[in-house]
């Protein structure tokens, strides 16, 4: 009798995931929580990095936003939510941003009480033991404590967080960089400060007796919604394909897609926006147009065997830099890919730039992540039918088109060149392969003709019996004999209607 696999508990693993969970939904640190990568492995998965935190920490967190938690330590979830959010904060109050300290145990000791204060005053999860009481402390700023600590020494009883015999839990690598080599900057003091002002509101809204989930009642009207009414009423090129598309702002569900600013998903027609990036009504203008032209000009389906990742940054370069000469919305603070030297290429020619350098190319962020393409679903979507009848190619097609039209009637703004050409060339969709096919048997196999013979005569008229008519037969040479092979592709790529013909 075959065992039936069944996953090992692991309790230990389930209170880190239930820590990581109520962090990331906590209004003040949802932001920083979507931005940064937070792992427990003993190895990176994707490109097997080892895990930096020593053997008696908790974590370590990377100037970058990753935080490397100890793979082994055991602790109940509200420890592991106090570790996950002191990581956290050392990137929102930017302790990485200061100029280099002589004395960088100090200047993390410093960091490491000043934070710990903080999330005793918060009353946010519960500190591991061997943290020393932060009610004592009377320094004001991280720079107080750190010339205190270099005057007189770190006491005992206040040992740093997330360390084990003074061993510094921040890591200063540097921040990330593009495919030019220039560091991308996160933003962190922003996200941190966009998730104060969104637990705020929070909490009046609670006071006030409001709801704080979001609803489709109408009720109260967010900034994506706005934005997407936006584009229906005043901007016609992308108005038929907002006017079709459901925005999701749910930011459980954005956390468990790994969704840190926005998403779309072609085939279902929903495009996901997170509501912990705090996004400005300009910003999301930006962000939704982004998306939509991800969905107007099929480049789920445009990827053609490449790398979907690579191929999804490679689009993000060209529709960034489109919008900006658009001037629709404002560039999101936290950053996107946007290079004025591939000005003028089409995607498929950056990727192939993107490709020679593939390593550098990983790290690079879309509107989804580090190392997460935006576009989800796949090529399943062509298959698809719309609400009339019509498939996603079509109606995509379509909308843009008519858009377009509309867009240069009314006159409502410049359209770059390279936009407005590969929309009239969806316009025109390439020939299927059977008329090609006919076209080319034409080319080289002239079609058999026929000649009248009276060998065998055809079928008389009843009116005039009397008159003999030849019939129509094929020559009968051997020279016109003809023998064809099929060959059928039974690998995967082609699909069922297309082999069965």
């Amino acid at each position: 009798m075959a065992k039936q696999s069944r996953k090992k508990f692991n309790p230990a693993d389930e209170n880190f995931q239930a820590g990581k969970k109520a962090v990331s939904s906590h209004p003040m640190f949802a932001p920083l929580a979507c931005r940064a990568s937070i792992w427990r492995y003993a190895n990176y998965p994707n490109n097997r990095l080892p895990n930096l935190c020593p053997e008696k920490a908790w974590a370590v967190v990377i100037s970058y936003g990753v935080i490397h938690c100890h793979p082994k330590r055991r602790g109940e979830a509200e420890e592991w939510v106090y570790v996950i959010a002191h990581c956290l904060l050392h990137l929102g109050l930017e302790h990485f941003s200061p100029p280099p300290k002589e004395n960088k145990i100090a200047w993390n000791a410093a960091c490491d009480c000043y934070i710990a204060k903080f999330l005793y005053d918060l009353k946010i999860g519960r500190p591991p033991s061997g943290i020393g009481d932060p009610r004592e402390l009377t320094a004001q700023t991280e720079l107080d404590l750190y010339e205190h600590f270099t005057e007189r020494g770190i006491p005992k009883d206040l040992l740093a967080f997330g360390t084990a015999d003074n061993l510094p839990d921040m890591l200063d690598e540097g921040a990330p960089r593009d495919l030019r080599g220039k560091p991308i900057d996160m933003q962190w003091g922003s996200q941190l400060a966009a998730g104060i002002s969104m637990a705020v509101s929070c909490a009046v809204s609670v006071a006030g007796g409001a709801a704080n989930s979001l609803d489709d009642s109408g009720m109260r009207k967010t900034t994506a919604l706005g934005a997407r009414d936006w584009f229906i009423s005043s901007y016609p090129l992308l108005g038929a394909i907002a006017a079709n598309f459901k925005v999701v702002e749910d930011p459980a569900l954005c956390a468990r897609m790994a969704i840190s600013v926005a998403a779309i998903n072609v085939s279902m027609r929903e495009i996901y926006v997170n509501p912990a990036a705090a996004l400005t009504l300009g910003e999301c203008k930006f962000v939704m147009a982004h998306e939509f032209l991800h969905a107007g000009l099929r480049h789920d389906a445009r990827a053609e065997g490449r790398d979907p990742y690579l191929w999804n940054v490679a689009c993000d370069y060209v529709i960034n830099d489109w919008l900006v000469q658009m001037d629709v919305g404002e560039i999101p603070r936290m950053g996107l890919l946007h290079d004025k030297e591939l000005r003028g290429l089409s995607a498929e020619s950056v990727y192939d730039r993107i490709v020679t350098d593939i390593r550098k190319a990983r790290k690079l962020a879309t509107l989804r992540g580090v190392g997460l393409g935006d576009i989800l679903g796949g090529e399943d979507g062509n298959w698809q039918k719309h609400g009339d009848g019509l498939t996603l190619d079509d109606f995509y097609r379509n909308s843009l088109s008519q858009g377009l039209s509309y867009h240069e009637e009314q006159g409502k703004g410049y359209l770059p060149a390279g936009l407005i050409e590969e929309i009239r060339a969806l316009s025109y969709p390439p020939i299927s392969w059977d008329v090609e096919l006919a076209k080319w048997f034409d080319s080289f196999f002239s079609p058999l003709e026929k000649r009248r013979s009276y060998a065998r005569l055809s079928r008389r008229q009843s009116s005039t019996p009397d008159i003999p008519r030849a019939s129509w037969v094929e020559k009968e040479d051997s020279e016109y004999g003809r023998t064809f092979g099929v060959l059928l592709d039974t690998s995967g790529s082609m699909n069922r209607v297309l082999l069965a013909k």
